[in-house]
């Protein structure tokens, strides 16, 4: 059964990847062993979608692969949780140059975070710390931040900037409330945005944003 969600999953994200498929899917169900195992005595997803991990989950996470070119080799995932979309999308990119840090605070994930990389032997690192608090040498300024579920339009802005320069790009998976965060976001900020369609929900999308400077600057 899980080996028919997966193929759905992949076709479903509608993406190309650098990896060969039966690679991908054996370390997306080894990472899907230890969500299980560690979800027994920790909340790092709803209990609501833990079975539906393959079509809720993965494809959802790797819908974002389509708008992360080769060029980009430093990626920053706010409050990563459970893995989403950070983790999958390591796994996807474990055979490239793209590295992603995850930062979280929550002590008890960043501990699962950082065995699904040790086990999986993924290129990425895990800061454990609030956004907030996080600061980056003029090198290592991520080229992307990606953010799934994690806090409004508004408030990923803010949390953006800091550590962003004039040619970050800010991928956001978004629910049907995108408009009204938008809307929103628009009084305190000026930005480029291109509104791409999920893959996976009608009523979502994914924001590419660009160019963001918050208005009273």
């Amino acid at each position: 059964m899980d080996l028919l969600e997966a193929e759905q999953a992949l076709e479903i994200a509608a993406v190309r990847f650098e990896r060969p498929e039966a690679e991908l899917v054996a370390d997306l169900q080894k990472f899907q062993s230890l969500l299980v195992k560690w979800q027994k005595v920790q909340n790092l997803v709803s209990r609501e979608t833990l079975s539906q991990f393959w079509l809720r989950h993965v494809a959802d996470s790797l819908q974002l692969l389509a708008y992360i070119p080769d060029n980009i080799k430093r990626i920053i995932d706010f409050g990563s949780g459970g893995g989403f979309p950070a983790i999958v999308l390591a796994i996807a990119l474990k055979n490239s140059t793209t590295k992603i840090t995850m930062i979280e605070a929550n002590s008890r994930k960043v501990a699962f975070l950082r065995a699904v990389v040790r086990e999986l032997g993924l290129n990425a690192q895990i800061i454990d710390s609030r956004i907030e608090n996080c600061e980056f040498s003029d090198d290592n300024v991520p080229q992307m931040i990606i953010a799934r579920a994690v806090a409004p339009l508004n408030e990923l802005l803010r949390l953006s900037k800091p550590i962003s320069n004039s040619k970050t790009v800010l991928i956001f998976p978004k629910g049907k409330e995108y408009t009204e965060e938008l809307t929103k976001a628009n009084g305190d900020w000026r930005y480029n945005v291109v509104i791409h369609s999920s893959v996976t929900n009608k009523a979502s999308v994914v924001l590419e944003i660009t160019d963001f400077t918050p208005k009273n600057s």
